[in-house]
C-alpha cells in the first residue's frame, strides 16, 4: 500500500437477509490515520456494512484492506490483519473482571506487551483503572463502553470498527466517551470507522462521513460539512430522502 492509498476500500458491497438485500452494492474509500462514519437512521444498513467488512455477515462485492483483497478471508484472519470490531451493545463478558475482559483482547501477545497495552488503555480510560478486579457487569453503561473500546485497543488494531458507541448512553457519557476517542486518535493516530445514528456524536470525531438510507449511500460529508449547520441539514435531508445526492 502506498502512502496515498486508502486504508479500506469497499467495492459493490451487497448484504442479504432472506430474500432481499439490506445493503445494495455500496462503494467507498477510507483513508488511514483518520476517523470516518456511516450515518443513518435505524435499519439503514450501517451495522450490516460494518459486520460484512469484518467478515461476520456473508456478503458479495470486494473489501480491500491496505491494498489486499480480504473478501474471502475469515473473521479471524481479518482480525489478525488488524481489523477489530467493537459491537453494538458492547457485549463485554459480564461475569469476568475488567482485567480479564482486557486480556480477551490481547490473548495472543506476550505478557510484557499485554501489560504495556493495558496501561495505555487505563491511561485513556481512568474510570475503569480502579475497577480491574470488579466484574464487568457491575460497571455503568459508560464504563462498559470504555471497557469494550479498551478491549479492542488491546490488540493494537490497524482499523477499529465501532458500532453505535453512543447507543444507550446519557449525553454526558457520550461526550466523555468521544473525548477519550479523540485523545486516542490524536496520540495513536487511530484509524476508525464508526456507525452512528447521532449526527452530533459522529461530528465530534469524524472527518468524513457517508449517509446511508435503505441500504444505499445517499450522501457524503467532508470535515467542514460535518462541523457546519449546512452539513447537518444535508445529512438530515439524506436521512429523510429529500434531495438525495445533495450531500455528495
Amino acid at each position: 500500500m502506498t502512502e496515498s492509498s486508502p486504508l479500506l476500500q469497499v467495492r459493490g458491497l451487497t448484504v442479504r437477509y432472506g430474500a432481499g438485500p439490506v445493503v445494495h452494492g455500496i462503494s467507498f474509500d477510507m483513508p488511514g490515520g483518520a476517523v470516518a462514519a456511516l450515518l443513518g437512521a435505524n435499519g439503514a444498513g450501517k451495522s450490516s456494512t460494518l459486520r460484512a467488512i469484518v467478515g461476520l455477515e456473508p456478503a458479495r462485492g470486494q473489501v480491500l484492506f491496505e491494498g489486499r483483497d480480504i473478501s474471502r478471508l475469515s473473521t479471524a484472519a481479518r482480525f489478525r490483519a488488524g481489523i477489530v470490531y467493537v459491537p453494538e451493545g458492547r457485549q463485554i463478558v459480564a461475569d469476568l473482571t475488567v482485567a480479564e475482559n482486557l486480556v480477551l483482547g490481547s490473548y495472543f501477545v506476550d505478557a510484557r506487551t499485554r501489560a504495556s497495552r493495558q496501561q495505555m488503555v487505563l491511561d485513556f480510560f481512568p474510570e475503569i483503572a480502579n475497577r480491574l478486579k470488579s466484574p464487568a457487569g457491575l460497571l455503568s453503561g459508560g464504563e462498559q463502553q470504555m471497557l469494550a473500546i479498551g478491549r479492542g485497543l488491546m490488540s493494537a488494531p490497524r482499523l477499529l470498527l465501532l458500532d453505535e458507541p453512543s447507543l444507550g448512553l446519557a449525553p454526558l457519557l457520550v461526550a466523555r466517551v468521544y473525548e477519550r476517542l479523540a485523545l486516542i486518535q490524536r496520540e495513536q493516530r487511530l484509524s476508525a470507522l464508526l456507525v452512528e445514528q447521532s449526527f452530533h456524536a459522529a461530528a465530534r470525531l469524524a472527518t468524513r462521513a457517508w449517509v446511508m438510507r435503505h441500504g444505499h449511500l445517499v450522501g457524503e460529508l467532508g470535515a467542514e460539512a460535518l462541523k457546519s449547520r449546512e452539513g447537518r441539514q444535508q445529512a438530515i435531508d439524506a436521512y429523510l430522502g429529500a434531495g438525495e445526492g445533495a450531500a455528495a
